[in-house]
């Protein structure tokens, strides 16, 4: 028997406003409202709204909360400071990667500290398990020790605001400067909005796109209200409700990669090309022994961004091909509505990923000519340009 699909906070919203949903990780989430293309340019162009409150949300707090992170996960949490947002990973013993994470800083109204992990919804689960088992059940009686921690994510609503008009469209409703907010950085935030039952929430300028833009966390009971709001102060900006389809193109476009395709557990950061969040020395962390191995050895394949000739999407496992040598696969491929061109990633040997160097891609039993360039393919344009 399938299990039924878990609902975000605004699913009925959703299927009222026409969404056409689908299964991601076990959620009921909106692929698209009207055309992928359209929502994609609406985001580059003015402001995208897009439901992510399927992520995994992990809170933890108590004296022992630092210490117990900075043993999980592969970048040092000590050094963040109040409201800074740290990008790591969580590796296994042999430096595969079982998920890449946000964790922020923060004080709560009572000025005591927490911490708030992000992790992939598809890994939420196993994320949760593996924070079990690296907990022992004797630690929370050590004295000074004590981490308390909670999945928050059923209990919060997470809203991501992406795009050239994301400031104008929420600075209204919230109660903080976000002109001078940094990039990776975060508040706890109170919502300007009779919606928001003079509730608050979690800001960040943080996203998923390669624009600015910000994520916002909500409880879930206000959280078709504040959606709501926010689309109504940003409708003089253009600003639309956005799926996971066009999510997924602003991301690759950007170059970022995603679980289950340019990560996973039989991938080390190095062949990614993310050796700058592991911090190896001064700190222990599941992995870390295997990855200190790992830096010191030639990779075998290298991420990086592929220009196709034509028109033809090159579809995930597609192989890379040098003459009639497989040199790699592709991992995530699209046509890119910014570029107007097709373009995808894929992991390909050393030899074969210095940009310039001249491929093809098995598109279903038929090569398309295609030349390695440097990620991202798209970066932002100063405000009021149009890609």
């Amino acid at each position: 028997m399938t299990p039924a699909l878990l609902w975000t906070p605004l699913y009925e919203w959703h299927v009222a406003h026409g969404a056409r949903m689908v299964d991601f990780a076990g959620w009921a989430m909106p692929l698209q409202y009207r055309s992928i293309t359209e929502e994609h340019l609406a985001t580059r162009r003015s402001c995208g709204i897009v439901d992510i409150s399927h992520m995994g949300r992990l809170r933890f707090e108590g004296p022992g909360a630092e210490e117990f992170l900075a043993a999980l996960l592969t970048r040092r949490i000590g050094e963040i400071k109040l409201g800074q947002i740290r990008y790591s990973l969580v590796t296994n013993e042999q430096g595969g990667i079982l998920d890449d994470v946000l964790t922020g800083y923060y004080h709560n109204e009572m000025g005591q500290p927490f911490y708030l992990v992000v992790v992939n919804a598809s890994n939420r689960e196993k994320i949760v398990q593996w924070t079990h088992r690296h907990l022992p059940p004797e630690r929370a009686g050590v004295r000074g020790k004590e981490v308390l921690w909670t999945d928050v994510t059923r209990l919060w609503a997470m809203f991501a605001i992406q795009g050239p008009n994301a400031v104008e469209v929420l600075q209204p409703l919230v109660d903080v400067d976000l002109d001078t907010m940094k990039y990776y950085n975060g508040a706890l935030v109170r919502i300007l909005h009779p919606a928001a039952r003079r509730q608050g929430g979690i800001i960040s300028r943080t996203g998923y796109t390669g624009e600015d833009g910000f994520e916002l966390s909500v409880g879930a009971g206000i959280a078709t209200g504040v959606w709501e709001a926010i689309l109504e102060q940003g409708k003089p900006f253009g600003i639309v409700p956005t799926g996971l389809g066009a999510r997924d193109t602003l991301r690759l476009e950007a170059g970022m990669p995603l679980y289950g395709h340019e990560l996973g557990e039989d991938v080390d950061p190095f062949q990614a090309g993310l050796g700058y969040a592991c911090y190896l020395t001064g700190v222990d962390f599941p992995g870390r022994e295997a990855l200190v191995r790992l830096q010191n050895e030639p990779v075998r394949w290298k991420r990086v961004g592929l220009e196709l000739s034509g028109r033809r999407i090159a579809r995930e496992r597609s192989p890379v091909l040098a003459g009639d040598e497989r040199v790699g696969w592709v991992t995530s491929g699209t046509f890119s509505p910014s570029l107007q061109r097709s373009i995808a990633m894929a992991y390909v040997r050393p030899d074969r990923a210095e940009p310039g160097t001249e491929l093809s891609v098995d598109i279903r039993g038929r090569r398309e000519p295609a030349c390695v360039v440097k990620l991202p393919f798209y970066r932002r344009r100063s405000k009021g340009t149009t890609p």
